[in-house]
């Protein structure tokens, strides 16, 4: 029995060939970059008419969205971060205009006084960040591994392995942020978009 789990780990790590550790070093990264352009995004000042505009142009996109409409969005956003190159400037785009909506929303409501990474430690704050650190760095990590021009087949599989993961957390973190958005539609503590 011993044996056949070691085989497992080696064969797991033939398939795999990666650093584990290395790997999480570069979800960290993605993250911060995704939350300095989010923090950034939060504290550009705007105007009381801009803001007033940026809110209400947001309340008509997620007009009648549901759980299947964050999730299509939020994976449709991640998707994209994969692509080499452009993925990373569509993570930074991202965090940084999600950050100026929740300051629009936030000034406009009674989010007036909570600081704008407040939402981003909701439980699906965490894992769409993670989701969307895990496509920011495989985007850099994309980019290493076609200038060292190495062979698809050493990095398709993880590729695939990650956007699997990526589309699961998406999945239940969009479920649970519909259930939230349902709770406090229900209390009349946000306003109807």
């Amino acid at each position: 029995m011993a044996k056949t789990n070691y085989n497992n780990r080696i064969l797991l790590f033939c398939i795999l060939p990666f650093n584990i550790r290395q790997r999480v070093i570069y979800v960290a990264l993605g993250i911060v970059a995704f939350l300095i352009a989010y923090s950034v995004g939060a504290a550009v000042h705007m105007g009381k008419q801009q803001t007033e505009d940026l809110r209400r142009h947001f309340a008509e996109q997620i007009k009648g969205i549901d759980q299947n409409g964050i999730f299509i969005n939020n994976a449709r956003i991640a998707l994209g971060m994969f692509v080499p190159a452009a993925g990373i400037g569509l993570g930074v785009i991202s965090g940084f205009y999600t950050g100026m909506i929740f300051t629009a929303i936030a000034a406009t409501s009674a989010l007036n006084n909570v600081p704008p990474l407040v939402i981003l430690i909701t439980p699906f704050g965490i894992m769409e960040v993670f989701a969307y650190g895990i496509a920011i760095s495989r985007s850099g990590i994309f980019i290493y591994q076609l200038v060292k021009k190495k062979s698809w087949r050493e990095y398709a599989i993880p590729i695939l392995i990650e956007i699997g993961i990526v589309i699961l957390i998406l999945l239940a973190g969009a479920v649970i942020e519909w259930q939230i958005i349902t709770q406090f539609k229900g209390s009349h503590m946000l306003p109807n978009a």
